[in-house]
């Protein structure tokens, strides 16, 4: 019974790999940093840190164990952006929106969607998140 159900896993995984790499784009566009540079004069760095992070669509940070991330463009291509393993201590940046962003365990990630915190999701269930086009 076991084996069974180590094969079954293997194939459910080894399908959404192979539908990822036939689906994605062969150009993969990273999130970039979200550390704020040193170089920039600003008033306070906590109304610098607020007016950036209010700027910037989304924010990812692991503050729990390691999970799974997944970051995909919502529109008709659904370009996806990070799909892998992040480390406690990642910090990743998106400016651009809108955004699906789908955790493993919800309770590891910080989510900062346009400066404002996300309530936390539950420690090891599955967490989502959209992130909007920002209003004109």
């Amino acid at each position: 019974m076991l084996a069974v159900m180590a094969a079954l896993a293997l194939l459910v995984v080894g399908g959404m790999a192979l539908v990822n790499a036939v689906s994605g784009d062969p150009e993969q566009k990273g999130p970039v940093s979200a550390e704020p540079s040193s170089a920039e004069a600003s008033p306070s760095p906590t109304q610098a840190t607020r007016s950036q992070a209010a700027a910037v669509p989304l924010v990812l940070r692991v503050t729990g164990q390691p999970t799974n991330v997944v970051v995909r463009v919502a529109d008709a291509q659904g370009k996806v952006l990070t799909n892998g393993t992040l480390d406690t201590g990642d910090t990743l940046q998106y400016d651009e929106a809108p955004l699906q962003v789908v955790a493993t365990n919800g309770g590891s990630l910080q989510v900062t969607i346009y400066g404002e915190v996300q309530p936390r999701k539950p420690n090891g269930q599955r967490g989502q998140w959209f992130v909007r086009e920002p209003s004109s």
